[in-house]
């Protein structure tokens, strides 16, 4: 005799590869569909789950690529001795460049240019036309040899900055949180004191530079009243050229000047970022765990409800293993659909938004290894989040399963 909840089993089932009968595969589905609103609300569930995942961890891609693509193997910053990480606060002398460049035979050369890039950092308060409130923004000043050292700048539009002019980069809005039209070529931003025009917009491979605002050094240097410069960005034509930079800032100690490759410098700056990166992947297990939960107890209320369904196709020969896969697979099955709705939903709204931190702004990155995070943990909590309640509901003996309400 059958009951209404099993009579759609057909009266030949599968054998599956684990040596054991198995309910048909559409039974999972079709349990699924019958209980419409708890399924919906589970899948909403998961599917906030996995993207809040997706959220932190392009936050991290991001953030690691960002660092990652500025450093050149080829280049040496030269900053005053003791600056570290903190080249802003570096000090060296406005005749600094001659000195290098007179002394050092290992340096990238053409047309008799040496690959040697004068810079003012800093970071100061910036106003745009329409928003008054001064936001804290990043300066370079440069000279023409900047794109020669700075191997990723390319420009957008416009044109470079000539007297009064800056050109900004294609995050700089982000940096100053302003909409990106504040930026747009023709406007004018107020700092330090004076009012500059935007000549154009460039781009630099996602390297930290797309967050700064690019002026001509001399005009920088006049507007704050100083002569000096924050450091020398060098690119040297060989290897052996690394170590003669270094040599040379040790030997001339009356110049305390000390020599950082820009890979090293930018790794250092993982590694001070490290604790942002440690605190977003306890987020994202955080959330991870939450969603378990949630699975689980949705599991529970699901399975709970279907303790007498479950006794009966135990009466009709299937072995608790194969109605523990197929609650498994229901719990895959809801998963996996609520990951890829919010992979779906992640690709048009997070990839390539931009975020502020503190060097500047990086766009989210949801990458290949962003979404495989993202579906591997929807489909771990459709697993675990479907065990405990089959393990639970099937201990229960046949015979008081059936008597059970």
């Amino acid at each position: 005799m059958r009951t209404g909840k099993t009579a759609h089993l057909p009266t030949r089932v599968r054998a599956g590869m684990f040596g054991f009968r198995l309910l048909p595969w559409d039974y999972g589905v079709r349990n699924l569909l019958r209980r419409p609103g708890r399924t919906a609300l589970t899948l909403l569930g998961l599917t906030t789950v996995v993207f809040l995942v997706l959220l932190v961890v392009s936050f991290v891609r991001g953030l690691k690529t960002s660092l990652a693509v500025s450093g050149d193997p080829r280049i040496v910053l030269v900053h005053s001795l003791g600056a570290g990480e903190n080249i802003e606060n570096s000090t060296i002398a406005g005749q600094g460049p001659g000195v290098l460049a007179a002394n050092l035979s290992r340096l990238e050369t053409r047309y008799r240019q040496k690959y040697l890039s004068p810079e003012l950092y800093l970071g100061t308060e910036i106003t745009t036309e329409s928003v008054a409130e001064p936001a804290l923004g990043l300066v370079r000043g440069v000279t023409l040899t900047a794109p020669l050292v700075r191997r990723q700048f390319q420009i957008l539009e416009g044109a470079w900055p000539t007297s009064g002019t800056v050109i900004v980069g294609r995050l700089a809005h982000a940096k100053l949180g302003c909409p990106p039209h504040e930026l747009g070529i023709g406007r004018s931003l107020q700092m330090e004191g004076r009012t500059w025009n935007i000549s154009g917009r460039f781009a630099a491979a996602g390297a930290v530079f797309e967050s700064e605002i690019w002026c001509p050094v001399e005009d920088l240097q006049h507007a704050m009243k100083r002569q000096d410069l924050s450091l020398m960005a060098v690119t040297v034509s060989e290897p052996k050229g690394l170590a003669d930079v270094n040599e040379f800032c040790k030997e001339r100690v009356d110049l305390e000047w000390e020599a950082t490759p820009e890979l090293k410098y930018y790794a250092t700056l993982q590694t001070y970022y490290g604790p942002v990166r440690s605190v977003a992947w306890l987020i994202v297990a955080l959330v991870c765990g939450a969603g378990t939960f949630a699975g689980l107890n949705t599991m529970y209320g699901a399975v709970v409800g279907r303790v007498r369904e479950l006794a009966m196709l135990q009466t009709l020969g299937f072995s608790r293993r194969a109605i523990a896969l197929s609650i498994v697979q229901e719990g895959v099955l809801l998963a996996a659909t609520g990951a890829l709705l919010a992979v779906a939903l992640a690709i048009p709204v997070l990839d390539g938004v931009a975020m502020r931190f503190t060097m500047g702004a990086f766009t989210l990155r949801l990458d290949g290894v962003t979404v495989l995070y993202g579906l591997s943990t929807g489909l771990a909590i459709g697993v675990l989040g479907s065990i405990p309640p089959a393990w639970q509901a099937l201990r229960m003996p046949v015979v008081d399963a059936l008597k059970a309400i």
